[in-house]
C-alpha cells in the first residue's frame, strides 16, 4: 500500500508567523493555488480513501488535491488524529524575530528539538501527539491492503506522525532538518503491515 502525507496549502498565520496549533484559520489565496497545483501534479495517481484533519485548512487542502488530480469522486473522511498539536497558551502567538511574544529559549528549542520542549502550556505535550498521529498510521499499515491512501495534514502532527519512521536522528531532530513546506508530499509504502518512507517532502507546486 501506499500512504500520500500531505501538510496543507499557506494560511495568512504561515505569512504573517503566528502559531495556529487547533486555530482554525482558512486557507489564503495562495494556499489553494498551491494545493490546486499538487493536485494537478498528482494526476495519475489513483486514491482509494482521503482522510483529512478536521481543521478548515486542512479539509480544503485535501478536497482540492481530490478534485485537481482527477480523484474527485473520492470523500474526504474527517479523522481528529490528523489535528495539528495542540499548542494552548502560545496559539496565535508571533514567533519570529522582532515580533515574538515567547520566550525566546523555549522557541528555539521548539524549532530545534521539541523533545527536550516537552509539551505545550494548557496544551498537548510532543509525546500525545506522536502517539495519536502514529496510531493512525500503524492502524492503516496493519491493513496492508493495497490501497493508496492521501492523508491531509498539518506541519508538526506530520512531523510526529512519520517520527516512527525516521533513523535514531529522529528522536534527537525531530523536523527532519526543517518544517516541512506547504503542501510538502511525503509517501510511505506499507509492506508486511511495516512502513518505509519512500519519499520526504517533495514539494510539486512550483510556481
Amino acid at each position: 500500500m501506499l500512504i500520500y502525507i500531505i501538510r496543507h496549502g499557506e494560511t495568512d498565520g504561515n505569512t504573517q508567523g503566528y502559531f495556529q496549533g487547533w486555530t482554525n484559520d482558512p486557507l489564503n489565496e495562495r494556499g489553494r493555488a498551491l494545493a490546486a497545483l499538487t493536485g494537478r501534479a498528482l494526476r495519475g495517481v489513483r486514491f482509494d480513501a482521503c482522510l483529512s484533519s478536521p481543521l478548515d485548512r486542512a479539509r480544503e487542502t485535501a478536497e482540492i488535491i481530490l478534485r485537481e488530480s482527477d480523484n474527485g469522486g473520492v470523500v474526504v473522511t474527517t479523522d481528529a488524529r490528523l489535528k495539528e498539536v495542540c499548542l494552548g497558551d502560545w496559539e496565535r502567538k508571533k514567533f519570529r524575530p522582532g515580533e515574538r511574544e515567547i520566550d525566546g529559549e523555549q522557541l528555539k528549542l521548539f524549532f530545534e528539538n521539541p523533545f527536550l520542549l516537552g509539551g505545550f502550556p494548557n496544551g498537548e505535550t510532543v509525546g500525545e501527539v506522536c502517539a495519536r498521529t502514529q496510531s493512525l498510521l500503524k492502524e492503516l499499515l496493519r491493513r496492508d491492503d493495497g490501497k493508496t491512501i492521501l492523508l491531509v495534514t498539518h506541519g508538526f502532527a506530520a512531523r510526529a506522525m512519520l517520527n516512527c519512521l525516521y533513523d535514531e536522528d529522529g528522536k534527537r531532530d525531530f523536523w527532519h532538518g526543517r518544517v516541512p513546506p506547504n503542501c510538502a508530499v511525503n509517501i510511505v509504502e506499507g509492506v508486511g503491515g511495516a512502513g518505509r518512507l519512500i519519499a520526504e517532502d517533495r514539494v510539486y507546486a512550483k510556481e
